[in-house]
């Protein structure tokens, strides 16, 4: 099975999208046959966003890749499953790394937080906190942008090449 098969399967469509109240806002966009396309060059865009976007630290990830995929007209729901790795069980650590490597690249010596999930804690600690979060968050989602993106296309040339071997090979038999 091909990838652009096994995403066919899996990914919603459009149909499933409008109906979907939390896309509302988008359904004037959902008609441009771009965003639908499974093809090298829109996948990989669509990963890219997605992942750049799991790594902004406020809940509205899978809207901001949406609306992303929709500018930058790659697939939207390639994009919208990728900016769901970060999840309940993966924010923590992608944010507790992301302040790491903000708080190392802006020479932070005082990067030990300890975390509450308080209201407290987020009036008075998080604003210390916030700088160094948000680069390296910038870093990371810039990084795993740039590694998904040209990964993928890779990936996809591998396998259209490998599928070109084939029919080769069954010809000549």
């Amino acid at each position: 099975m091909s990838l652009r098969n096994l995403l066919k399967r899996h990914l919603p469509n459009r149909e499933s999208l409008e109906k979907h109240g939390s896309v509302n806002f988008l359904s004037e966009h959902l008609h441009d046959p771009n965003i639908w396309h499974i093809h090298r060059r829109s996948s990989a865009g669509g990963a890219a966003i997605g992942m750049f976007c799991a790594f902004i630290p406020l809940p509205l990830q899978t809207l901001c890749s949406a609306a992303l995929a929709i500018v930058f007209r790659v697939n939207l729901p390639i994009a919208v499953v990728c900016s769901f790795i970060s999840n309940p069980i993966t924010i923590p650590p992608m944010f507790y790394y992301a302040h790491k490597l903000g708080a190392m690249i802006i020479g932070d010596k005082h990067s030990h937080v300890e975390f509450e999930f308080t209201l407290e804690w987020f009036g008075s600690t998080f604003l210390d906190i916030w700088q160094p979060l948000l680069v390296g968050c910038f870093t990371l989602a810039t990084l795993s942008a740039i590694i998904t993106y040209f990964g993928i296309r890779l990936i996809w040339r591998i396998s259209s090449g490998n599928r070109w071997e084939a029919r080769r090979k069954s010809r000549d038999n």
